[in-house]
């Protein structure tokens, strides 16, 4: 089972960022940049680049780098956090707004092409099992976290 996970996250993966590259190469924008500008727009309660290291995964150092070029760029902006001053929230701007669309509507054409030939009932069962395993996750987190 192992094997078979490894594989699908790798390909999964892969296959998002090669069917990407054209949508990168017209907003003219590093894949990086994108996935953080997607991020920050499809999960609002994760908003620091400390969130997006942690949650995304990547890498501290390319994070911050494509931070600062979308805010120079006017896609993102930084704020101070009002209950924590040590901590800069990033949000969208009207002008990453328009950015956001089309990477939603890429993101639901890939995940159709996913689920492509799969029926409604077996999509049920897919999104159920799939509900109980992240929250199997959640709990197996919490867990680590109490030892």
């Amino acid at each position: 089972m192992d094997h078979m996970s490894v594989n699908f996250a790798h390909a999964l993966l892969e296959s998002y960022t090669k069917a990407c590259k054209p949508l990168c190469r017209e907003l003219k924008m590093p894949q990086t940049a994108f996935d953080i500008l997607m991020f920050l727009a499809n999960n609002p309660g994760y908003n620091t680049a400390r969130d997006i290291v942690a949650v995304r995964g990547l890498k501290a150092n390319l994070v911050s780098m494509n931070v600062d070029r979308l805010v120079q760029d006017g896609f993102l902006e930084r704020h101070p956090d009002q209950k924590d001053r040590r901590k800069t929230i990033l949000s969208c701007t009207d002008k990453a707004w328009p950015v956001v669309e089309k990477g939603r509507q890429f993101q639901q054409a890939f995940m159709e092409s996913l689920f492509k030939g799969i029926q409604e009932d077996e999509r049920a069962v897919f999104n159920r099992v799939m509900e109980k395993v992240s929250e199997n996750l959640s709990h197996s987190l919490k867990e680590e976290i109490k030892s």
